[in-house]
């Protein structure tokens, strides 16, 4: 027998080497009516597993039998075929159906594939148009061309329209809005002038602090302000930049000599619309000099009423004592603004202050009232300072400002310099919280006109 990728048995090629019913058969190939053993193959004995497999290498929809034959083999030719092909050949024969003939054939499921661009290799490196297909599980990445999403996802990072200038941005806007440098008149002028006291017993309240960033804010806007300093420190000229020195007119001369007003005022430079009256050193000894003088507690309100001019407003810096300097200002005065540090060491003195200024109208200025109250050195990190804020506001009411002025540097940066905060800083958080108490008073002003000063 000569092994030519056939057997050569009778029983196969039928008698004499002829051809059988079925035809040669390779020992390669499992073809119907073939077993090993020579008896008839019976199609139906098949393992129910043995089903139709897809090539890897095929096209879509492409079945080949299962076969477990080497790849180096060649397969069996026909030698009644002319052309010497196959013996199973899909030309020849169709492709045999295994395990149960009526079940549809199934096929293993194909993974999406993608396009990847081939690699250039020498024979082929001018062309770069062909492609072969490699199998990805995920999606491609979106870029150009590819389809916009159904629904718009915003993460909660995204700042919105108010947030998304830069912070140099909205301080410029900031210090812009503050300085005014139109000097178109923004806030309100009252139609009477209001004298303010700006009292407190206890020391380093922000008594000054406040006198000064209020009259310069209210200046930048329009109006017209003179700031009293009748603290012998003289911390007010100093935050103004106002000579008060020893030998330079003060207020101590309009106390004691009867100076007129207008000759001991001063200009403030740099800030239109303001004033200045500084105390020296020499007013220490005035509470001493003014025992054995004649109406001794109504002195500074007739020098603010012979003025010649008119001021909208005129702010009075008392010392932090409730002797007669303080009480000259609560006579002159016919509103009241009090700073409170949100500590409990301030509110155990205004009870207090409190008392003396209902002395004050009882007996000498019954038109006295306290009309404002201002939280200072505001720390929002502690509890004690929210605890107080809450019990101010709870007593006072609709007095206590809602502009709350924070603890900030800057504010206690800028006396060194000669300024206000509002002229050092003016994109701070102190100079915005002081702009904004300022326009506040500024609005209760014009919708509550206070009476002339006689």
């Amino acid at each position: 027998m000569h092994d030519d990728g056939r057997y050569d048995d009778s029983r196969v090629t039928g008698p004499g080497g002829g051809p059988s019913a079925t035809g040669p058969v390779s020992r390669e190939t499992n073809s119907p009516g073939w077993s090993p053993n020579g008896e008839p193959h019976d199609p139906s004995t098949r393992p129910p597993d043995c089903e139709p497999v897809v090539r890897r290498d095929a096209p879509a929809g492409a079945v080949r039998p299962t076969s477990s034959v080497p790849a180096n083999v060649p397969p069996a030719r026909d030698p009644h075929d002319p052309n010497g092909g196959p013996a199973n050949a899909p030309a020849s024969r169709p492709a045999p159906v295994r395990g149960n003939a009526t079940a549809p054939a199934r096929y293993e499921p194909q993974p999406p594939v993608v396009t990847v661009p081939q690699q250039p290799t020498p024979e082929s490196a001018p062309d770069m148009t062909k492609a072969t297909t490699a199998p990805s599980d995920t999606p491609p990445a979106a870029g150009y061309g590819a389809e916009p999403p159904t629904s718009t996802y915003v993460s909660r990072e995204t700042p919105t329209r108010e947030e998304d200038d830069p912070p140099l941005a909205m301080e410029a806007m900031r210090a812009v809005q503050i300085l005014n440098p139109s000097g178109e008149v923004t806030m309100p002028r009252p139609e009477r002038t209001r004298v303010m006291c700006v009292a407190n017993q206890k020391g380093g309240v922000g008594k000054t602090t406040t006198t000064v960033n209020l009259a310069v804010a209210l200046a930048l806007h329009g109006n017209r302000v003179l700031v009293v300093d009748l603290d012998p420190q003289g911390n007010a000229s100093t935050g103004l930049n106002v000579p008060h020195h020893t030998g330079v007119p003060d207020v101590y001369d309009c106390l004691i000599d009867s100076v007129p007003l207008e000759e001991v005022a001063q200009a403030v430079e740099g800030i239109p619309n303001l004033w200045c009256v500084p105390a020296t050193i020499d007013l220490a000894g005035a509470e001493i000099e003014l025992v054995s003088v004649v109406a001794r507690e109504s002195r500074l309100s007739r020098a603010i009423a012979a003025y010649p001019g008119h001021f909208d407003y005129v702010f009075i810096d008392c010392p932090p004592s409730l002797g007669l300097l303080t009480v000259n200002a609560l006579v002159a005065a016919q509103e009241v603004l009090i700073p409170i540090q949100c500590e409990y060491y301030a509110l155990e003195g205004l009870n207090q202050l409190i008392n003396n200024i209902n002395l004050v109208r009882q007996h000498l200025n019954p038109k006295l009232e306290v009309s404002t109250i201002l939280l200072t050195m505001y720390d929002r990190r502690t509890r004690l300072a929210d605890a107080v804020e809450q019990d101010v506001r709870n007593h006072f009411g609709d007095k206590v400002l809602q502009a709350v002025i924070p603890r900030n540097v800057r504010v206690s940066e800028a006396p060194s310099y000669g300024q206000s905060v509002m002229t050092y800083d003016p994109g701070s958080r102190g100079a915005t919280s002081y702009f904004e108490a300022a326009q506040e008073i500024a609005e209760r002003g014009a919708k509550e006109p206070v009476s002339r000063n006689a």
